[in-house]
């Protein structure tokens, strides 16, 4: 992947793939124990080519190819990781994690406390999740308020090349196990990566702070959009669309989904007194419902709307030709925010 393939330092353009290969990459080249494990991730580079070249850099024994078991690779990191070795495993599509949800459930989230803090287990699981690519069923699903409902475990979304790059740097720095969430239809967009900005920030404590923050991602004064991986563009988008008729957006990247950081967006539903939150996952029992509780709870004397949900419908998710039908759009974010602009 030629957009991986980058000076130490200085700013590059990437697409989001390509920063999380030359992420992988410095990680790799800064801690021989750092190992990546997966299906077709060696010659082939994975599905997505996410780890293109790094088999031919760093051999056999660092990026190894498994079998089609997610249990497997999964059970055999938490192994490694309590050696001492640092393991990133990539899931294949996010449909196929569950024959490793045990593992993850069970055993990876609960070792630490399980141990009373002697063991940690450093370990990432990269997951390329929800839709926009036209796949078929077990392909396109947004699976991760599952496994935030688990303690024991952070789960982090980046939206952008620069948060990709240095988010997965610090996933794997960080002592705790990390659910690495990669929007897979924002792989091929492109953005500006410092390269050097993370380098100074992959002490186990700074990891851990690193891939625990959101960010205001666009200020505004009417109302707060609340957004992560995959719904970020389509927010800011629906921000830029809303100034054109007048109504001052502020969008919020959660980042990360679990810890939850919902300072920002509470300080922001004070601010604006209207807060909008949207996902692919599906609505019910989904990230956007405790958002919406912490919002309540800790900001509701300065509400002047209910807080809006705008995500998948509560259905498995459909076929590619109806798909577009399913996911939130440009048309359900801004009539949510015209309705709480009319409260």
């Amino acid at each position: 992947m030629s957009d991986a393939l980058i000076n130490a330092t200085g700013t590059t353009t990437m697409t989001m793939a390509g920063a999380i290969n030359a992420g992988l990459r410095a990680a790799m080249e800064r801690d021989p124990k750092v190992l990546l494990m997966g299906e077709d991730i060696g010659a082939l580079g994975g599905v997505f080519r996410v780890t293109d070249g790094l088999h031919k850099d760093f051999g056999d024994d660092r990026v190894i190819d498994t079998p089609l078991a997610e249990s497997g690779i999964v059970g055999t990191a938490i192994g490694l990781g309590m050696r001492g070795y640092r393991s990133v495993c990539e899931i294949q599509f996010e449909g196929f994690i569950f024959p490793a949800y045990n593992q993850i459930t069970t055993q990876l989230a609960k070792m630490h406390y399980r141990s009373q803090g002697n063991i940690t287990l450093p370990l990432v699981i990269r997951v390329p999740y929800a839709g926009g690519i036209g796949a078929i069923e077990h392909h396109s699903e947004s699976p991760e308020a599952l496994f935030a409902h688990t303690p024991g475990l952070r789960i982090f979304s980046p939206a952008t090349p620069q948060d990709a790059y240095d988010g997965i740097q610090q996933a794997i720095a960080a002592p705790d196990p990390v659910m690495f969430f990669e929007p897979k239809a924002r792989y091929w967009d492109k953005g500006e990566v410092n390269t050097g900005t993370v380098e100074t920030r992959l002490s186990d404590a700074a990891a851990t702070i690193g891939i625990s923050g959101s960010r205001v991602a666009r200020e505004g004064t009417d109302v707060t959009l609340v957004a992560y991986g995959p719904t970020v563009r389509l927010a800011l988008q629906s921000a830029e669309l809303a100034a054109q008729a007048g109504t001052s957006v502020e969008v919020i990247d959660l980042r990360s989904i679990s810890p939850l950081d919902s300072d920002a967006v509470v300080k922001s539903a004070k601010k604006t007194g209207r807060v909008v939150v949207t996902h692919e996952a599906v609505t019910t029992f989904g990230v956007a419902a405790e958002v919406s509780a912490r919002v309540t709870e800790q900001a509701f004397f300065h509400l002047h709307a209910p807080v809006l949900r705008v995500g998948g419908f509560h259905t498995p998710y459909p076929g590619a030709t109806f798909e577009h039908e399913y996911l939130p759009n440009l048309d359900r974010v801004l009539d949510a925010v015209d309705r709480v602009m009319k409260h």
